[in-house]
C-alpha cells in the first residue's frame, strides 16, 4: 500500500439505490456526502497535528472488499439512509469482528437513527448500542474531550443556527462494544463531524466546530490504529 494510514470510507447500498427513500426520491449515493472534501481536508489536518504518514488523497472501499481488512478504520456518513444488502452486512460483520473500527457520522433525528439501528443490528445482533462514556480513552487518547458538542451542517453554522436537523435535538456519541470491552462502532449522531472538517478552513466557518470535529477526529483515528 506504501502509506501508513488510508482514511477509508465505506461504500454501502443505500435506499436511493433501491428505488428510493421513504418518499421516493432519488439523488446522489448516500455514502458520498461531503466526498472527497471532507476526507482530504481532515487529512490534511491529521498530517498537520501528527506525525502520521497518511495518504492525502481519497479512499472508498465496499463493504463487500476483502481488502477491507487491511485498514482499521472505516468512516460511513449519512447511515440513517442504509439498505445493506447480504453480502455488504456479511463484509462489515467480519470486518468488525476482525479487528476493524466504524465510526459513522452526519444522521439525524428518530427516523434516520430507527433505520441505522435496525440496519447495525443486522451487523452485530449480539452486541447492545450504549453512550460512549465521557471517560472512554478514545476521548483521551490525543486531545482531552469532556463534552459533546453538536455540530451542524455549513449553511446553519454560518449563519448562527440553528444546530439541530429534524428532532436531533440533542448530539450524542453511542458506541457498540463486543464482549471484551473492544470499541466496534462509535456513533456520531445529530452531529456532523464531515462538514466540519470541510469547511474548516473557511474563515466564516465557526471554529468552536471545527475544533471540535478536528480534535475528535485525530483521537478516533490514533485511538483505531492502536487498539
Amino acid at each position: 500500500m506504501g502509506r501508513a494510514f488510508y482514511f477509508t470510507r465505506a461504500i454501502y447500498t443505500d435506499y436511493y439505490g433501491r428505488g428510493g427513500d421513504y418518499y421516493g426520491r432519488r439523488r446522489r449515493p448516500s455514502w458520498s456526502t461531503d466526498c472527497p472534501e471532507a476526507d482530504q481536508h481532515f487529512v490534511l489536518g491529521l498530517k498537520h497535528l501528527t506525525d502520521i504518514d497518511a495518504f492525502d488523497l481519497q479512499h472508498l472501499v465496499p463493504l463487500e472488499d476483502p481488502e477491507l481488512r487491511d485498514f482499521p478504520l472505516l468512516y460511513a456518513v449519512e447511515v440513517g439512509h442504509m439498505a445493506l444488502t447480504d453480502t455488504e452486512v456479511v463484509g462489515l460483520r467480519n470486518y468488525l469482528l476482525a479487528g476493524g473500527m466504524l465510526i459513522v457520522d452526519d444522521f439525524w433525528g428518530s427516523r434516520e437513527w430507527a433505520n441505522f439501528e435496525r440496519e447495525i443490528t443486522h451487523v452485530l445482533p449480539e452486541y447492545p448500542i450504549v453512550e460512549l462514556p465521557l471517560d472512554h480513552p478514545v476521548l483521551r487518547t490525543f486531545y482531552e474531550i469532556d463534552s459533546i458538542v453538536q455540530v451542524p451542517n455549513v449553511r446553519n453554522g454560518m449563519r448562527g443556527g440553528p444546530t439541530w436537523e429534524q428532532d436531533g435535538y440533542i448530539p450524542h456519541l453511542k458506541a457498540i462494544f463486543d464482549d471484551r470491552g473492544r470499541l466496534l462502532v462509535l456513533i456520531s449522531w445529530n452531529s456532523d463531524l464531515g462538514d466540519a472538517w470541510e469547511w474548516a478552513d473557511d474563515p466564516f466557518y465557526p471554529r468552536m466546530y471545527s475544533n471540535y470535529a478536528v480534535r475528535l477526529g485525530v483521537n478516533m483515528v490514533l485511538y483505531g490504529m492502536t487498539h
